[in-house]
C-alpha cells in the first residue's frame, strides 16, 4: 500500500517508515501539517498515519481539512494524547482509528493493514428518478415533469422507500418497518391512507400512473411499460 506518514519526531518517523517499508509498503513521510494536507489532497494514499501535535497545522485540523476536500483515505491517529475525550475528538474529526504512544510496532502494522483492507465508502445517492418523477434527497424536493410536489415528511419517506425499490413489490410489512419503524401490524389503515394521499399528489394530476397496487401483496412504483 502507499502510505502517508505525518510525524514531526524524527526518531519516531524513521522507526515507523523503516518498519512499514520492510513490511512491503511505500511510505511518504512529512513533518508539517500543511505539507501533509497538500500531499493528502494531491496523492491517492491508501492509509494516512498522522500525529496530532505537528507544526504548521495540527493533526486534527489537517484531517478535517482533508475530509472537507474529499479525501477518503482511512486515517490512523498516532499520538501521545490519549484521553477518552481526545480519542473521541480525533474520531469525530475524521479519524478512523487511534493508537497511543508508546506503541508496539506490530500493533501499528496490524491496524494499518486492517484499515487498508476496508472497502471504499459507498457513494450515497442524492437524486432518485423513476420516469419523470425526481426526488432530491439533499434539498428534500420532489418534482414530476418539472412541477414541484409538496409532501409531508412521512409521505416523503414513503415515496423514498418506493423509489429506492423501483420495479419491485414493496409489501405493507416492509413499509411499516421502513417508514413507520413498526415491527408489528398496528391493525390500522395508516399505510393505505398515506398511499392514497401520495397517489393523489404524484399520479392524479398527470396522464400516466407510476404507483401501482399489487392486490393482496403490496405496492410497486415503476415507469409505464
Amino acid at each position: 500500500m502507499r502510505l502517508l506518514i505525518v510525524e514531526d519526531d524524527q526518531k519516531t518517523a524513521t522507526y515507523i517508515v523503516r518498519g512499514l517499508t520492510e513490511a512491503g509498503h511505500v511510505c511518504d513521510c512529512l513533518a508539517d501539517g500543511r505539507d501533509g494536507l497538500f500531499a493528502a489532497t494531491q496523492n491517492g494514499y491508501d492509509v494516512i498515519v498522522a500525529d496530532r501535535m505537528i507544526p504548521g497545522l495540527d493533526g486534527l485540523s489537517m484531517v478535517k481539512a482533508a475530509r472537507a476536500a474529499g479525501v477518503k483515505a482511512p486515517v490512523l491517529f498516532l499520538t501521545s494524547v490519549g484521553g477518552i475525550d481526545d480519542r473521541v475528538e480525533g474520531l469525530e474529526a475524521g479519524g478512523d482509528d487511534y493508537l497511543v504512544k508508546p506503541f508496539a510496532f506490530s500493533e501499528l502494522l496490524a491496524r494499518v493493514n486492517a484499515l487498508g483492507r476496508r472497502p471504499p465508502p459507498l457513494k450515497q445517492k442524492s437524486m432518485l428518478r423513476v420516469a419523470d418523477l425526481e426526488m432530491d434527497l439533499i434539498k428534500r424536493r420532489v418534482t414530476r415533469q418539472g412541477h414541484a410536489i409538496e409532501l409531508q415528511p412521512r409521505e416523503f419517506r414513503l415515496l423514498e422507500v418506493l423509489m429506492q425499490g423501483e420495479g419491485r413489490i414493496i409489501t405493507r410489512t416492509m413499509l411499516l418497518e421502513r417508514v413507520w419503524d413498526l415491527n408489528f401490524d398496528p391493525k390500522t389503515s395508516v399505510v393505505e391512507t398515506h398511499i392514497s394521499r401520495l397517489r393523489a399528489k404524484i399520479d392524479k394530476p398527470f396522464a400516466t400512473s407510476l404507483l401501482h397496487t399489487v392486490r393482496n401483496v403490496g405496492y410497486s412504483l415503476h415507469a409505464p411499460s
